[in-house]
């Protein structure tokens, strides 16, 4: 069964303005599901899984492109990063937009082989597991703070309670437990992990140990929705400092984490300028974990961790699925004061605050006057170009409605983002 994917817009617009789009990310996420599902019937579709294919592709890469001429769909291009200059020529001979459709699950080194052959002319994707909004089928729109917007959005989006919430944070984002029926949870992950350290990491990314890294992938699901220590993870994880970084990156550009960056201002004085980091799939972490269903998760120590990098990956996707970068920070000083994110968009910053609770009560907004002096930087030692407008602010939460706290903040139910 096929779940129409929120980004097919975005991907239909950039393949008219480049000869070449990338669509990137994790494994069996639907990148060439949806590539096929939006091809042309003239469109040739090709894999580098194949290995004659893969050896055609690396040894004749000029034959190659005579035997699959454009328009074509090539998977898993990182494979054979040998066509890369030679789909250069040719896109600059014929100069056709949409020529070359190439898809690539493994990005660590393929992002650095495209940039260096294909700069100008490729447009890049970046395609993640489900959102709800394609699971439950309703519009994806990037999440914005705005009541206003919010009371028109709130009709189409589907209500859940606390169970239905911790059962779509267990089963995590991957098409295929949505898109096969009975489905084995604890099956599908083990063999996602299996096929991700064989083939990604250890083939491509030169790991030597997949054991070590495992251990490594383990201890930073333990660590989602926290800042990045690396000398912590490392002593965790037994490994050096140095390693812990090296490997974090590599769970960063396969698109398994994200970091989000802390948002800095000159006024803001006290600013601790780590990482935050996020497991993507709440699903994959849980199994990393050995959370055995989603009622033991929702009961156990890290219950508000999944439930943090779970709604982080909601705001994120909506922005990706629309073609944007998005335009998340968070905040933390060395007093420990924080705000678990920032919308950071228009000359203007969105506070936002993720609880657990139903209620949370006006302590959740508490930090949000911290970015006061912002607004006014004359008066905290800044210039006046420095000033950036506070927006209206969300406490993303298990409330039942769309709640006023104040004249700026608002509750958000969960199932709103």
């Amino acid at each position: 069964m096929y779940i129409k994917r929120a980004i097919e817009e975005s991907v239909i617009k950039i393949s008219k303005m480049f000869p070449v789009l990338l669509v990137t990310g994790p494994r069996q996420v639907g990148k060439t599901t949806l590539l096929k599902k939006l091809a042309d019937e003239n469109r040739k579709y090709v894999t580098l899984d194949d290995p004659d294919v893969r050896f055609l592709a690396k040894r004749d890469p000029a034959l190659f492109l005579q035997r699959y001429a454009p328009p074509v769909l090539i998977d898993e291009i990182q494979y054979a990063t040998e066509l890369l200059p030679y789909i250069k020529m040719y896109v600059d001979t014929h100069k056709v937009k949409g020529d070359f459709w190439i898809t690539g699950s493994q990005v660590f080194k393929l992002m650095k082989d495209v940039s260096e052959s294909l700069a100008g002319r490729v447009g890049i994707v970046s395609l993640l597991g489900l959102s709800d909004a394609e699971i439950y089928n309703y519009e994806s729109v990037p999440y914005v703070t705005e009541r206003e917007k919010l009371y028109k959005r709130y009709p189409i989006v589907k209500k859940r309670n606390l169970n239905m919430i911790y059962e779509r944070i267990f089963r995590g984002s991957m098409p295929e437990m949505y898109a096969t029926e009975g489905m084995d949870w604890e099956t599908y992950y083990r063999s996602y992990i299996e096929t991700y350290l064989q083939r990604d990491i250890r083939d491509l990314a030169q790991v030597a140990d997949a054991m070590n890294f495992y251990n490594f992938m383990t201890v930073v699901a333990a660590q989602t929705s926290k800042p990045v220590v690396y000398e912590e993870l490392a002593n965790i994880a037994g490994i050096s400092a140095p390693t812990a970084k090296k490997w974090l990156s590599i769970l960063v550009t396969s698109h398994i984490v994200a970091l989000v960056q802390p948002y800095y201002n000159n006024v803001l004085k006290r600013v601790v300028k780590m990482p935050l980091m996020h497991f993507l799939d709440t699903g994959l972490a849980a199994y990393l974990l050995r959370w055995s269903n989603p009622e033991a998760l929702e009961k156990g120590a890290m219950a508000g961790a999944f439930f943090e990098s779970y709604v982080f990956s909601e705001i994120y996707k909506s922005y990706l699925n629309a073609g944007k970068e998005p335009p998340i920070f968070y905040y933390r000083d060395k007093d420990k004061k924080e705000i678990d994110l920032l919308l950071y968009q228009n000359g203007e910053v969105s506070p936002i605050e993720i609880k657990k609770a139903a209620s949370p009560g006006a302590v959740a907004i508490k930090n949000f006057s911290i970015l006061n002096p912002i607004e006014e930087p004359e008066k905290f030692g800044g210039v006046k170009e420095l000033k950036v407008k506070v927006g209206e602010g969300s406490v993303v939460c298990m409330a039942n409605d769309i709640i006023p706290l104040d004249e700026k903040n608002t509750y958000v139910p969960v199932w709103m983002i």
